[in-house]
């Protein structure tokens, strides 16, 4: 699944196009309980229960499952929050990503077929991006 998000590199809007690497992996048969702090970028296939603190990107997997507040520089979700979402660059959600709790950012950008239940707190002048995501997935 995560190589597919690395396939192509496109124009540098999305958050996948910015990060060069990933020194953080909890992968799907994981699960990891308590506070996640990072300086590192980060990719999440697993469970986690708990808050994080990221100074780089995360990115929940279409798997993963998330109980718990997240702030980070960037995030790319495709799974299953519950929980507040905070970021200080940009948030995506794609069209895989459920979300029950408030997101908030400058920049924030939801697929079609996303859910999301909460508030939408776009910081600044930006307004919400509503986007079909033609990014290929397992199995296309």
């Amino acid at each position: 699944m995560m190589e597919n998000l690395f396939r192509r590199r496109n124009k540098g809007r999305r958050i996948l196009d910015e990060v060069q690497r990933f020194d953080t992996l909890i992968g799907s048969r994981a699960s990891v309980q308590g506070m996640i702090e990072a300086g590192d970028n980060c990719i999440v296939d697993g469970a986690v229960k708990g808050d994080c603190r990221l100074r780089g990107a995360l990115v929940l997997g279409r798997g993963g499952r998330w109980k718990g507040n997240i702030r980070a520089a960037s995030a790319v979700i495709a799974g299953t929050v519950e929980g507040d979402i905070a970021v200080e660059h940009k948030l995506e959600l794609t069209g895989t990503a459920r979300v029950r709790g408030s997101i908030s950012g400058p920049v924030i950008a939801i697929a079609t077929g996303a859910i999301h239940e909460g508030e939408i707190h776009a910081q600044g002048r930006s307004a919400v991006v509503r986007f079909k995501d033609r990014r290929k997935q397992d199995g296309e």
